[in-house]
């Protein structure tokens, strides 16, 4: 035998995609938070942590059908969904799960050599559903989107998009000085240091950052109590009105284990919380999820000085590469973050299906005609 000779090894076996539950895939903890730390980009939405506070609070059924791509022991990719009726008149479709607490639909995949693989295997789990496919909120940038597009494409699916908005997002600069020196609305910032002083002259101004090793219990407390002293409260939908939603926050926002971390930033005003942001931070990315502030103090714009504190924090303490407004769109915030995420709304349609530009002019009808309710609605409530 040649000295040289190299013994052949097995050759990796092709990943598998199966539909499994949400309850099985709590039996894996390990695996699960090992996908969410090396996925592509920041996707803390299908997270355990996210999924498992959704199915403790009622908000989401144990058995709620999930795709998973594996290879051996590992995950490679996720993707909770559901099958009914769908918002296209067409019938029984399929859609990723979307609750009002998560910001993205992206599956859940590995980044890395494993992207390509993950998301062949994906696509074709998808096919075997045999049903369009109607997905909201999907990331057009960075590679979570775009790639998961080009492997539906190369497996036969047409896409079409029906709409889409650009969401308000910051990368971190070098320094705060250096982000004030670039920001391009200079404006915005003279009005902020304004309004700055103005709540100053009001009393003494603190702001209070808690992470993991904080109080969080507390933090929270008080965001609740914020939100429903407000327009949210009064209409019932503050999230302290439910106690499931109120429940849903408490253990989104904990102390916690594995890849997702909590984060709540409070601005006080003599020792009282008159704004509140509650975020999760993954891969990198702080997701701010929630913010509330008080409304009696609305002038001072205290929500937006938090808004302008947490800019701060993120370059002094350097807590995130990238702060992500989690809005379908935010005048409040377009002013104060230069850079902007795109978020899609598209249809998918299998190999042999229905047109997707065909499904996608419904989607826009509808949109419309719903639109057009709203505005006829508000009208009337205004006579």
């Amino acid at each position: 035998m040649n000295a040289h000779a190299t013994i052949p090894t097995a050759r990796a076996a092709a990943p598998t995609c199966t539909v499994t539950t949400l309850a099985d895939l709590a039996r894996e903890p390990a695996a699960w938070d090992a996908l969410t730390a090396r996925s592509a980009g920041s996707n803390p939405d299908y997270s355990r942590r996210v999924m498992a506070a959704h199915r403790d609070h009622g908000l989401v059924p144990a058995d709620l059908p999930c795709l998973v791509v594996r290879r051996g022991p590992d995950l490679l990719a996720l993707l909770p969904f559901r099958l009914g009726r769908g918002p296209l008149g067409l019938g029984r479709i399929a859609r990723p799960f979307a609750s009002p607490y998560l910001t993205v639909t992206a599956p859940l995949v590995g980044a890395g050599i494993e992207s390509a693989p993950a998301l062949a295997a994906l696509a074709a789990g998808m096919r075997t559903l045999g049903v369009a496919w109607w997905w909201p909120l999907l990331p057009m940038d960075g590679a979570a989107g775009p790639e998961f597009l080009a492997a539906l494409t190369h497996d036969g699916w047409g896409t079409a998009e029906v709409a889409g908005f650009l969401r308000p997002v910051l990368d971190r600069r070098p320094s705060h000085d250096a982000f004030l020196k670039q920001h391009p609305h200079k404006g915005r910032l003279k009005d902020l240091r304004r309004r700055r002083r103005r709540l100053d002259e009001a009393g003494a101004v603190t702001v209070e950052a808690v992470g993991p090793d904080g109080d969080l219990g507390h933090a929270v407390d008080a965001f609740l109590a914020l939100e429903r002293s407000g327009w949210k409260g009064r209409a019932g939908t503050a999230l302290a009105c439910d106690p499931r939603t109120a429940g849903l926050a408490r253990a989104l926002f904990s102390a916690g284990d594995g890849p997702v971390t909590a984060r709540a930033d409070l601005l006080r005003l003599d020792g009282r919380v008159v704004a509140a942001s509650l975020a999760l931070v993954c891969n990198g990315t702080a997701t701010l999820l929630k913010t509330a502030y008080d409304e009696d103090l609305r002038a001072l714009a205290p929500g937006v000085l938090l808004e302008a504190e947490i800019v701060r924090a993120l370059h002094e303490t350097r807590f995130a590469d990238r702060l992500d407004s989690a809005t379908l769109a935010s005048a409040v915030l377009d002013d104060l973050y230069p850079e902007r995420a795109r978020i899609a709304e598209i249809v998918l349609s299998p190999p042999e299906g229905p047109a997707p530009d065909r499904l996608a002019a419904r989607a826009r009808r509808q949109h419309a005609a719903k639109d057009w309710l709203k505005a006829r609605l508000a009208r009337l409530r205004r006579r």
